[in-house]
């Protein structure tokens, strides 16, 4: 790749995707038809999905072998695991997160749009709404996701039918009522034959929105991100000691909020004290600015005590600072949360220790209804907590800043993560 290429292609928007829906809903074939389609696959892996396909013998290639990995997913025909799959095209580079569509793999749901921009939601034609699909759409609402695109697939099997596309759209729009995700498209597809996924489809005329990749590609990202509230959680303290850079010592990290420049006023957290930023460095040099969810290192006018947890803000828009926190928890282990329990935490870059002092009640994810009858959270629950931690974290809420606002439970003695929190 020359130079030239290699900088537009770090340059362009990176859309973070994830599929959901219920098993049998077509997940893993849909992606593979996007990366099929858009000619986003080696030819090794193609040879080896052909090579498959011909062994099953009934001369359609197997696309979703091009996400599940796992000789039990191939076995068995379903996804478990979360499958992470790269591509680009000349407009937008993407990350898809492909998630189980089993009521018991929720926890793998919430791992893989933990991160995304956008969640796509498939919707079997021939079934319409159900359960599952009521579950990921809260939990993609729950997790503060802009986007949503519910994709009603397999209109091949209902003979592409106008009205049954319409009648299932109304349906998750009287549902979609209750939820927050301001950005909802409607696409009626067919993944095994293409129909809408990259190219527009013939059989479907009466649809006159556009196809999946068209709307990946331009669906508006820019302002998915805080760029208001300045945080700067500390990563690493960069100190060369070298003849070249015998005096450098810099900050470096990922830019959760805000924009920052050379020249800006700012206090580092828990301190208090004060300083100016010197200069901001990135891969490829100085630059003027940085924002969310650019990683850079400052340097500061002022030399003074800066470690990795600690956060660098501007002193007229602070986080809260507090060690009594209530957030929303999504439990991933085999071991029930309940009051009283001590686990290890991790907030952006600071770790520190707390304790569960109540369980405000559990989520009915299908109906969003509060169940306060019960005093922990199992497998795959989600529920409202309040945690106590040994030293002060530096906070916004989840739904202000999804990089602030979340935080991570981990097992002391295992170090298995075994929460997920988005704070209140």
């Amino acid at each position: 790749m020359s130079g030239s290429l290699q900088s537009q292609y770090l340059e362009m928007d990176l859309l973070r995707l994830t599929t959901a829906g219920s098993v049998d809903d077509g997940k893993s074939t849909l992606i593979g038809r996007l990366l099929y389609d858009s000619k986003s696959i080696f030819e090794d892996q193609l040879e080896s999905i052909q090579r498959s396909s011909q062994q099953r013998g009934d001369g359609q290639i197997n696309l979703a072998l091009l996400t599940d990995g796992l000789r039990a997913e191939r076995e068995q025909g379903i996804t478990i695991d979360v499958a992470y799959r790269y591509f680009a095209t000349p407009k937008r580079k993407f990350i898809i997160s492909d998630t189980p569509g089993h009521v018991q793999y929720t926890r793998n749901m919430v791992t893989g749009a933990s991160t995304a921009n956008l969640a796509i939601v498939l919707v079997d034609a021939r079934h319409g709404i159900i359960e599952q699909t009521c579950r990921h759409a809260s939990i993609a609402s729950l997790l503060e996701l802009p986007h949503l695109v519910l994709c009603i697939n397999k209109m091949d099997l209902v003979d592409y039918q106008e009205e049954v596309f319409e009648n299932i759209k109304k349906e998750f729009e009287n549902f979609a009522a209750k939820l927050d995700i301001p950005d909802i498209h409607y696409i009626p597809i067919s993944a095994l034959r293409g129909d809408n996924v990259v190219e527009k489809s013939e059989n479907m005329p009466w649809y006159q929105g556009g196809t999946l990749l068209y709307t990946l590609e331009n669906v508006h990202i820019g302002s998915d991100y805080n760029h208001i509230d300045s945080r700067f959680p500390v990563q690493y303290v960069i100190r060369p000691q070298s003849d070249q850079y015998p005096d450098y010592r810099g900050y470096a990290g990922r830019v959760e909020g805000g924009i920052f420049r050379p020249g800006d006023e700012v206090i580092a957290l828990p301190s208090g004290f004060s300083t100016r930023i010197k200069s901001i460095d990135a891969m490829d040099g100085p630059v003027e600015e940085a924002f969310a969810p650019m990683s850079v290192t400052f340097t500061l006018e002022d030399d003074i005590d800066i470690s990795r947890g600690d956060m660098i803000v501007k002193p007229t828009n602070q986080p809260q600072v507090a060690q009594d926190i209530e957030l929303m928890v999504c439990w991933l282990n085999e071991t029930p949360l309940a009051p009283g329990a001590k686990y290890a935490l991790k907030h952006t870059t600071k770790e520190a220790r707390c304790v569960v002092k109540e369980v405000r009640y559990k989520l009915d994810i299908t109906s969003l209804s509060r169940l306060e009858d019960g005093a922990m959270l199992a497998l795959n629950d989600i529920g409202r907590i309040k945690i106590r931690t040994t030293s002060p974290l530096f906070f916004d809420s989840y739904r202000k800043n999804r990089g602030t606002g979340s935080l991570i439970l981990i097992n002391e003695f295992t170090n298995e993560t075994v929460g997920a929190g988005m704070i209140l």
